[in-house]
């Protein structure tokens, strides 16, 4: 691999959201890769962290932003083109969304992801790929027993370590099945046609440049709402636990695997902060209140379908291969996330406006 990004051809689908702009940036600051970014912007305050990408040092000469939408099967296969890497990050994101409007939802998340895979096989030399899957293809997890303490559910079983990639896949929501069978058709095109891949079934994450909502990313919200003296609703009692992970160490995890991928390519990796960054709903806004000084204000309402009581990733699949661990805390998280809203609140922006303007949804990791 060309370790100083020389050479590097780096395609990121979905690369003017959250997690494709830190990735973006991190390959521009840090190295001398060559980063071409796929986007149709149809996720709202997106164009922000475009602007901020093509303001960085570098950005002008090794920054190139294509147009387009995954499930337009030529505009990938240009995007493709002379790739020596692909981070394919673009996908329908929500579980309400995917209820509402789930032919939309396959198209994007299914046929797009295949109309990679495919550009990805007709190139001389395949592109490495990193697919970020969910562990929504695990369905809401009725065969691990929870009890309810006082503001969080904990696994019966004392020996519990987290979720690891043996747990039997039960895609629950048409969102879990359309990651789903991506999951699959990139696990499948490394085992039949011998493609350099690896797939991230993700937990949550979390930092800076996420316009988190109530239909995904909910830490942000919750930070952004908190701020603004906005009332979060709470889908269900608030016992639910996510562990939850920094996009920084999220990054550090997608470079450990590109730098380790005789071991690890065509593997499934479960990733997030694992126990030691595991929390409920209610312990996420007490130390929001904590942080901000503010008291929250808080309503209920019905779990929403498919939600997990209880998901921690465990890693160590992860770990034994590549040594990576995670070392942001939840603490940190939230200050980055609130010194990014105060970023945005400093250059005049009206993200607090326009947040009310997108979808609504519950805790969806």
């Amino acid at each position: 691999m060309h370790q100083n990004g020389l050479g590097r051809e780096v395609l990121i689908t979905g690369g003017a959201g959250f997690i494709g702009s830190n990735l973006a940036a991190r390959l521009l600051q840090s190295s001398q890769a060559n980063v071409r970014i796929f986007d149709n912007l149809s996720r709202p305050n997106v164009e922000t962290n475009l602007a901020w990408l093509r303001s960085l040092p570098g950005a002008s000469r090794r920054l190139q932003v294509c147009m387009g939408d995954v499930r337009d099967s030529s505009a990938v296969a240009k995007a493709v083109a002379g790739c020596t890497e692909i981070y394919h990050l673009a996908a329908q994101v929500a579980v309400t969304t995917s209820i509402a409007n789930p032919v939309e939802d396959f198209q994007v998340n299914a046929i797009g992801t295949l109309n990679v895979l495919e550009a990805m096989r007709s190139q001389p030399t395949p592109p490495f790929l990193l697919f970020t899957s969910t562990n929504k293809v695990y369905g809401s997890l009725e065969s691990l027993r929870v009890r309810k303490q006082k503001t969080r559910y904990v696994a019966s079983d004392p020996e519990f370590n987290g979720v690891d990639e043996n747990a039997c896949l039960d895609f629950h929501s048409p969102y879990g099945c359309s990651k789903g069978a991506a999951d699959q058709y990139v696990r499948d095109h490394a085992r039949i046609y011998n493609l350099p891949t690896v797939v991230f079934r993700m937990s949550c994450i979390c930092g800076p440049r996420q316009f988190g909502t109530e239909d995904q990313g909910w830490v942000a919200h919750f930070v952004y709402s908190a701020i603004a003296g906005k009332p979060i609703t709470i889908y269900g009692n608030g016992c639910q636990v996510r562990d939850i992970l920094h996009v920084d160490d999220l990054l550090d995890a997608m470079e450990s695997v590109r730098a380790n991928l005789g071991q690890c390519r065509g593997r499934v990796f479960n990733v997030g902060g694992g126990p030691g960054r595991a929390a409920s709903v209610h312990e996420i806004l007490l130390s929001i209140e904590k942080l901000l000084g503010k008291h929250r204000r808080v309503s209920y309402a019905e779990v929403r379908p498919g939600d997990q009581p209880l998901y921690i990733s465990n890693t160590d699949g992860l770990r034994r291969l590549t040594g990576w661990e995670p070392r942001r805390t939840i603490d940190q998280m939230l200050r980055d996330i609130r010194e990014f809203a105060g970023s945005l609140a400093h250059d005049g922006g009206d993200h607090a406006d326009k947040r009310q303007t997108l979808p609504a949804e519950g805790m969806v990791a």
